[in-house]
């Protein structure tokens, strides 16, 4: 039960962390404000309310106790005018006349229920009143006989002054605090989510420039072994480079003055296999370099992967290419290694069959390339094997095929240096199909 408890709470609340933060911040505030609110108008506005208007009540009722047992119209005036001298009342008497049939009360007002509930013991159903005409004043009648008697006096009798300004005291402050917890919060978020995005960029193979720490100690900590850890790698991968332009320069030498000696040579057959080897031995060498130097810095562009995957299409013929293509958006990739890899399974998908039909699509998050043959395929408990450098299948694939197996790892580390990912599955051609993912 708690379990399923948990899952709702987490669906309900905001996944980013400046949003969680507030709310951390910000619900205390509120639920101050409201509790303060409900005490204030429960113990003290609607108490007084309650007092004001019963005392308004009695000097309504004593006004019309005294007006009933005067018999004489003189004193009768008399009486009126000095309520209307002594207490704040505005009263004057309707000769036949009846109360308004249309009711003016507002039911989710507590001044009209309050003044309702102190009227209707005393005068039963013969008053009528109104507190929407006038914006400060309560228009109160009362019947007697086929007369009324009308009295209009201001809101402050029955309702304390200091609701409003109670309410702008408990609001505007409250708001107040919420503002600037609100910049606090993105001061202290920023360094987190530019962290965040250094990560992405730095994990997708994208540039990163020099990367600053700040917010507060911890996450200027985290930021600095972040940036520690991304020069290592960024060492590792020059120096790695450097070496095998060292070996390419070594080992090229050797086989260059090989292939001169075999020049010299009279048995035919024999210079014709050790050629062959040399080729080979070359073969391996450029394949290997390839695999390695995609690791190199190249700078990221806005690219359109169609026009990209249309432009590879045009040197292949074209009676064994059938293109798929979706509408996609411009991606941020490197153009020339992305170009590499799809070559590589391009050349993969014709050399193991006759025909190749590609096919690209946009998903929520990612654009999807689809490379499928109708070869002989391959076992599906060798899909993870055959993206391991220099792994071959020599008994699914044709043997008589030149390469030394790095064609699906040089693919599969392009694509994942670029944060997607390379699987592989049964074509519909009953061949192979490799399923390419890059993130936007």
């Amino acid at each position: 039960m708690s379990y399923g408890l948990n899952n709702i709470i987490k669906k309900i609340l905001p996944k980013k962390l400046f949003y969680r933060s507030l709310l951390i911040v910000a619900t205390p505030i509120i639920i101050l404000q409201i509790i303060i609110t409900i005490v204030f108008f429960d113990s003290l506005w609607i108490k007084a309310n309650k007092g004001m208007t019963r005392s308004l009540v009695g000097e309504v009722e004593t006004l019309f106790d005294v007006y009933r047992t005067q018999q004489d119209q003189k004193q009768k005036e008399t009486l009126i005018a000095i309520y209307n001298k002594n207490f704040d009342l505005t009263v004057t008497l309707k000769e036949n006349e009846i109360l308004p049939i249309k009711k003016t009360e507002r039911w989710y007002s507590p001044i009209d229920r309050t003044l309702r509930r102190e009227l209707k013991p005393v005068f039963g159903n013969s008053y009528w009143f109104d507190t929407t005409s006038y914006k400060e004043i309560v228009d109160l009648r009362i019947q007697h006989k086929e007369n009324i008697l009308q009295i209009f006096f201001p809101k402050n009798k029955i309702a304390p002054s200091a609701a409003r300004l109670f309410a702008l005291w408990i609001t505007v402050p409250g708001l107040f605090l919420i503002f600037i917890a609100i910049i606090f919060l993105r001061n202290q978020t920023r360094p987190l989510v530019n962290l965040a995005k250094a990560a992405e960029k730095f994990g997708k193979g994208e540039y990163v420039k020099e990367f600053r720490p700040s917010g507060a100690k911890e996450i200027r900590q985290a930021a600095f072994e972040f940036d520690r850890m991304r020069k290592r790698i960024t060492v590792h991968l020059n120096q790695r480079s450097e070496m095998l332009s060292g070996i390419s320069h070594d080992l090229r030498t050797p086989l260059t003055r090989l292939k001169l000696q075999l020049a010299f040579l009279k048995e035919k057959d024999l210079v014709k296999k050790m050629g062959d080897d040399i080729e080979e031995m070359e073969r391996m060498l450029n394949e290997y370099l390839e695999f390695a130097s995609q690791q190199k810095t190249e700078d990221t562009e806005l690219t359109n992967l169609n026009s990209m995957i249309e432009d590879i299409a045009k040197k292949y013929e074209k009676d064994r290419i059938n293109l798929f293509l979706e509408e996609s958006p411009e991606i941020n990739i490197r153009p020339n290694s992305i170009k590499r890899c799809l070559i590589n399974l391009i050349d993969n998908a014709l050399a193991y069959g006759k025909r190749a039909e590609i096919f690209s699509k946009k998903s929520m998050n990612a654009m999807i390339v689809l490379i499928d043959d109708d070869g002989s395929g391959i076992p599906e408990s060798e899909y993870q094997n055959v993206l391991k450098p220099f792994y071959r299948i020599d008994k699914s694939r044709n043997q008589n095929k030149s390469g030394v197996g790095l064609g699906l790892s040089i693919a599969n580390d392009i694509i994942r240096s670029h944060g997607g990912n390379i699987s592989l599955e049964k074509s519909p051609l009953n061949g192979l199909r490799v399923k390419v993912s890059l993130p936007f």
